[in-house]
């Protein structure tokens, strides 16, 4: 049910054809007019030039190293090198935090998606329109958690602090963070790159939580980055795909209604007009 509900909100994609608009052509302004304060930040820390630099790297490249990290992370399950490493890394957190205790990683990972909305309301121009956004961003749900915990099912993978709890490998928190710093990313990225930084920089954070917590091992939260990125971008980059699924007429048909259910739950529904 849930596959066919994302279905559904990709092919409502395609309403957006009816409503796009078209680029304005305006005079060119004098190159002399242009100061200095238009041009976007950029950051000057190598750390954050080299990440910016591998997010502009090429579409191979961005799948092959989170999927190389996703896979180094699942063999630490099995009694090996890895393993007895991330258990060590583990006992040493807790030896230098051991107080630590906070929920204030299950609001983090929702800090990048909520910074792409107040900057929509503010009034900055992203590379995609708030209606698509939000659609990228429920598909893009739905596939990370789909994947997530799927996995947490078939490695059964046991969490640091409750032995009887299976459910470690790999950490929802983070790939739910990742994912939506990567929306903000390739949203508000160009406008000025330390928007990219601090959505990251966030979703690091909430991993870091997580282990220092104790609810996580280190190679759970490096899993769950790679697979909240992959899951954003695999919704982003097809997304031009998905607008051209369906016919014209039947685009102008197709309204997305947000629905309110008892309890305060939220959700949209496709309408199609007659």
């Amino acid at each position: 049910m849930h596959f066919r509900c994302v279905l559904l909100l990709v092919s409502g994609l395609l309403s957006l054809r009816a409503t796009a608009q078209r680029p304005t052509v305006g005079p060119v302004p004098d190159s002399s007019l242009v100061t200095a304060a238009a041009a976007p930040l950029r950051p000057t820390s190598t750390v954050s030039r080299q990440a910016l630099r591998f997010l502009a790297r090429p579409a191979t490249l961005r799948v092959a190293v989170p999927l190389t990290l996703i896979g180094v992370a699942w063999l630490s399950s099995q009694d090996n090198m890895l393993r007895r490493a991330k258990i060590e890394f583990q006992q040493g957190t807790r030896e230098a935090f051991p107080t630590f205790n906070t929920r204030l990683d299950d609001y983090t990972r929702h800090v990048p998606l909520a910074a792409a909305y107040a900057l929509q309301v503010a009034g900055v121009k992203g590379e995609r329109g708030v209606v698509p956004f939000t659609l990228m961003y429920l598909v893009a749900h739905q596939l990370n958690m789909g994947v997530t915990s799927n996995l947490k099912r078939l490695c059964r993978e046991q969490r640091p602090d409750i032995a009887t709890d299976y459910s470690s490998f790999p950490s929802s928190h983070t790939s739910a963070a990742f994912m939506t710093a990567t929306l903000l990313h390739e949203q508000y990225g160009k406008v000025n790159p330390w928007i990219s930084v601090g959505g990251y920089a966030v979703a690091t954070a909430t991993g870091a939580m997580r282990v220092l917590h104790n609810r996580h091992w280190i190679t759970d939260v490096v899993a769950g980055a790679g697979i909240g990125f992959l899951s954003a971008e695999a919704v982003w980059r097809l997304y031009p795909a998905m607008t051209r699924l369906l016919p014209d007429k039947l685009a102008h048909k197709l309204l997305l209604v947000p629905t309110y259910a008892p309890g305060g739950a939220l959700g949209i529904t496709m309408v199609m007009r007659q």
